[in-house]
This record gives C-alpha cells, sequence and structure tokens, in this order.
C-alpha cells in the first residue's frame, strides 16, 4: 500500500479506516490490481482509458469505493439495473445512479459486495483496455 493511501487511512475513524482495509483487500483480490488515490476521497483498482462517441473521453478507476464520514458509497461500474439479483442479496443500501451506498459494511453480504465487484470489472474489461494505476 502507498504513503499516500496510508495516509488517507490515517484521516479516518478507526471503524471506517478497518473497513476500508477490508474493501481494499477485496478490490485487490477482485481486480488484480494494487489500490490507488482514485480522485478525491476514492480509492479505485486498476484504471482504464475511455472515449464515447460523443467525443468524451477520460479516465477512471475500473472499480472503487469512497469511505465517507457517514456511509461508503462503492462505485462497482456494472449496469445496477442488471444486478438485481445480487443488489437483493446485498443487505440495507441506498443506490445512486451508478453507485451504491451502505452506511456499515458489517451489515451488508460481503459476497453480494464482491460480485458487484467482479460484474464491475468484468464489464469494464470487456469494454475497455484495463491497466494498472
Amino acid at each position: 500500500m502507498n504513503t499516500d493511501v496510508i495516509a488517507f487511512l490515517g484521516q479516518m475513524t478507526p471503524i471506517r479506516a478497518e473497513e476500508a482495509r477490508h474493501l481494499i483487500a477485496m478490490g485487490e483480490r477482485i481486480s488484480g490490481f494494487p489500490v490507488h488515490l482514485a480522485g478525491s476521497g476514492m480509492l479505485g483498482f486498476g484504471r482504464y482509458a475511455y472515449r464515447h462517441a460523443s467525443g468524451h473521453s477520460g479516465t477512471a478507476a475500473v472499480i472503487a469505493f469512497a469511505p465517507r464520514k457517514s456511509e461508503l458509497v462503492l462505485y462497482p461500474n456494472c449496469a445496477l439495473d442488471d444486478a438485481a439479483e445480487v443488489l437483493a442479496q446485498l443487505g440495507p443500501y441506498r443506490r445512486g445512479k451508478g453507485c451504491v451506498y451502505l452506511r456499515r459494511l458489517e451489515d451488508a453480504d460481503p459476497a453480494a459486495v464482491e460480485a458487484l465487484f467482479r460484474r464491475g470489472v468484468a464489464e469494464i474489461s470487456a469494454l475497455w483496455s484495463v491497466t494498472p494505476s
């Protein structure tokens, strides 16, 4: 784990830092890439460059999460509408356009979190060239 990530974890409450460490281990195992800072308050795994038909382009983490003060935000980068069966197993959550909000990781089914991240890695890898950060 690089020093930027260690410093970032040091700014969290002990409980949130422990949740982040658990998600880091899961993300590294699933993606095969080391964790990196992927934006303001976000930890990601792998990177891909995209270009849409509209001409919009950029880079993003393959999968990511943001350990916020009040909740964890998962960015699985998968089609959440197609993941209804996984979301039904997740436990209590709130859904955004492309993200999932969890109050506490201990309330979520770890297999469902893992399944969301696996879907994201598969979907992004099928569309774009994926590299380490």
